[in-house]
């Protein structure tokens, strides 16, 4: 590989694999400081509905995998918010429109709420996943720059 390609490739690489790992870092801390600290409440999944407020032609409510839960807030309110971290790839039956899933806000910004259910050790093979892009990503782009540096 040519000089200048290298220099580029290991740079991009680099920082893609650290932004990578950065990221999951803050968002594995957040989902376990909500899953400690966070405030409990019992969430109902919401059906999505369309930009102009019409519901979707989709019957499960499987669209965005990631359910939109409604929940009471500390506050006398309620939110809305999606559930941050792992979602499968297709909605599970356990998270259809209309079922009741236990859930943990942060207090201050309730946007920011996890699900609360034993079953979530899944999200562990997710958080590997990308862990390893970001370690592998890092490893080659600075190998790249280490083979540019010392030839």
């Amino acid at each position: 590989m040519e000089t200048p390609t290298a220099v580029v490739a290991g740079v991009v690489l680099t920082c893609f694999g650290g932004a990578l790992l950065l990221w999951c870092a803050v968002e594995l801390r957040l989902r376990h400081h909500l899953r400690r600290h966070g405030v409990p409440a019992t969430a109902r999944v919401i059906a999505d509905r369309d930009p102009y407020g019409e519901p979707y032609e989709d019957a499960p409510g499987e669209l965005d995998s990631a359910p939109l839960l409604s929940f009471p807030t500390d506050g006398g309110g309620s939110a809305l918010a999606r559930p941050r971290g792992h979602t499968p790839l297709r909605r599970p039956s356990w998270l259809r429109p209309g079922v009741t899933v236990p859930v943990a806000y942060d207090a201050k910004r309730p946007d920011r709420v996890v699900l609360a259910t034993p079953g979530i050790a899944s999200a562990v093979a997710g958080d590997v996943f990308w862990a390893l892009i970001g370690t592998s990503s890092l490893a080659v782009g600075l190998s790249l720059l280490g083979s540019v540096l010392a030839g």
